[in-house]
């Protein structure tokens, strides 16, 4: 090479799992959101068959329970959830969505 002119890079992706190369389109980015060795969410790269082991638990829901400042997150079973009222349908089916303005919400109005 002559003075003033560079190399070229190549960079390769691997696993962070098991080191092996791929393609960057053939990876799946992994959020680990909770974990008990954790103190706040991390992410990392795998290949597709590194993964197909996990097998997905069925029947469950995941809430956010918000009092003041403090947020909780569980995960509960659908049956547990649905201990909470015989009603409980009926109340899912008439709640508020996360986006927009809750029902009945009248900005100024008296409580």
């Amino acid at each position: 090479m002559k003075v003033g002119e560079s190399g070229a890079w190549v960079s390769r992706k691997v696993s962070d799992l098991s080191g092996k190369e791929g393609k960057d389109d053939a990876f799946t980015n992994v959020v680990v959101r909770t974990h008990p060795g954790l103190e706040e969410s991390v992410q990392f790269d795998a290949l597709p068959d590194e993964l197909k082991g996990l097998k997905p638990l069925e029947d469950l829901v995941q809430l956010e329970l918000r009092h003041g400042t403090e947020i909780v997150e569980l995960v509960v079973t659908l049956e547990e959830f649905n201990k909470l009222s015989p009603k409980i349908q009926e109340v899912l089916d008439n709640a508020d969505g996360l986006k927009g303005r809750r029902k009945n919400f009248r900005p100024g109005a008296a409580v």
